[in-house]
C-alpha cells in the first residue's frame, strides 16, 4: 500500500513544492499507528519507494535533505517549520548510524539528487519528555530512544552529504 507524501502539492503531475516521506508515516491504520517488525520492515521498503518516486517526479534538481536525531528531538516540527521549497525533500527519521543513513545517500545519488543532512541535537531528557506527550499509539518505548542515542554517530561529508547542519533542539 502507498501513502502520499506529506505536504505534497502537485503542478504538471510533479512535486512543487518540499515534501516530507517519514518511515512512520507508513505505519498508520484507521486505529492510528501499528508496529510490528513486519509493519515496520515493509515501512522503511515503502519509504525507500517513495523516496525515488518523489525524485524521479521532479522535473528539476532535486536535494533531499537527511534530518536525523533521536526520536522526540523534534525533526518533524524542524521540517514544519521551512518554507515551502520546490525540489526539497526531507526524509525525516532516526538513522543514528552511518549504516542507517547509507540506503538513503545511495536512493539520492542513484537518482541524481544532490543529498544533505540535518542533525537535530536535542538532550535525551527533552526528547523522552516531548515522547511522553505523544498520543499513546505514537510513543516509543523509553529503552529504544536510549538505544538510537547511545548508537548516534553524528552525519558527515565523509558519508556523501554534500553539507552537515546540525541544529540545536530545545
Amino acid at each position: 500500500m502507498s501513502k502520499p507524501l506529506r505536504d505534497e502539492a502537485m503542478v504538471d503531475g510533479a512535486p512543487s513544492r518540499s515534501v516530507s516521506i517519514n518511515p512512520d508515516d507508513f505505519l498508520e491504520t484507521a486505529q492510528g499507528r501499528v508496529w510490528t517488525p513486519e509493519r515496520g520492515e515493509a515501512a522503511w521498503d515503502q519509504s525507500y519507494r517513495a523516496l525515488e518516486q518523489a525524485i524521479m517526479q521532479h522535473a528539476g534538481p532535486v536535494r533531499v535533505v537527511l534530518v536525523c536525531g533521536v526520536q522526540g528531538a523534534g525533526k518533524t516540527s524542524w521540517i514544519a517549520a521551512r518554507p515551502p521549497c520546490p525540489g526539497v525533500i526531507y526524509y525525516d527519521a532516526a538513522l543514528p548510524g552511518v549504516r542507517h543513513r547509507a540506503k538513503i545517500i545511495a536512493i539520492a545519488r542513484r537518482f541524481g539528487a544532490a543529498i544533505d543532512a540535518v542533525f537535530i541535537d536535542t538532550p535525551l531528557a527533552v526528547a523522552i519528555e516531548r515522547n511522553a506527550c505523544r498520543s499513546p499509539d505514537r510513543i516509543v518505548p523509553v529503552s529504544a530512544i536510549r538505544s538510537v542515542a547511545g548508537q548516534f554517530e553524528l552525519p558527515s561529508t565523509d558519508e556523501g552529504f554534500g553539507s552537515v547542519r546540525i541544529c540545536k533542539g530545545v
